[in-house]
């Protein structure tokens, strides 16, 4: 009897101890923002600054396509509608037709494909004014269509409008909470394509990073 009870006690311990106490909760979550951000502060110090270059000659057939066909028929913008949505149906042509979408910009939930766009963190004008004019076409158009860093994503229409070819020293993202993952994101694309930074944006962008914790 004694061992029964000794069995039932032990089986009860088992699951209170595995779970998160909610301190253990709050770090597991906050320590990738505190990673990321560390690593993009070092990211920022490596890029050049410099006074933006001239918007003439610029035009969005200057990254075209802007859409690139990534799988058969699926463009970019198509392949991040259905990595970003949840429960994502698409037609033949492979354009989605139902699903719901989270823009992190706002906070917004959206149910509908014609709500919501696929925004290029860093602007094709702003990337323009930052080095890309002198880049070859075939690099814009490999920048413009880039699934393999945090340059696409899946925001409102809304935002997106208001966010137009803005930089971070004259908008950010609605939602405090998103600045860290914002201003990351930013500074990981602009790194890779060797893009360069304004005085203001570097400061912007700094201020951002502070809310992903650490120094």
């Amino acid at each position: 009897m004694i061992f029964l009870r000794r069995t039932v006690l032990a089986l009860l311990i088992i699951p209170i101890t595995a779970v998160l106490t909610p301190h253990a909760a709050a770090d597991a979550h906050t320590r990738p923002q505190t990673d990321s951000g560390a690593s993009a502060r070092r990211m920022l110090t490596q890029l050049k600054v410099a006074e933006p270059l001239s918007i003439r000659g610029y035009s969005h057939r200057r990254f075209q396509p802007r859409w690139a066909h990534h799988r058969g028929r699926c463009d970019a913008r198509e392949m991040v509608l259905a990595r970003d949505g949840h429960r994502v149906r698409r037609n033949a042509a492979c354009h989605p037709v139902k699903g719901t979408w989270y823009s992190p910009y706002d906070g917004k939930r959206l149910k509908s494909e014609r709500q919501v766009d696929v925004d290029h963190v860093v602007p094709l004008a702003y990337a323009w004014r930052s080095g890309a004019s002198r880049w070859s076409q075939a690099r814009r158009r490999a920048f413009a269509n880039d699934l393999t860093r945090p340059e696409l994503i899946t925001v409102s229409h809304s935002a997106n409008l208001a966010k137009g070819g803005q930089g971070p020293q004259s908008w950010r993202p609605s939602r405090r909470s998103h600045w860290c993952r914002y201003a990351t994101s930013w500074v990981t694309v602009k790194h890779h394509y060797r893009l360069f930074v304004t005085r203001s944006e570097k400061v912007a962008l700094l201020n951002m990073l502070r809310t992903c914790g650490g120094r």
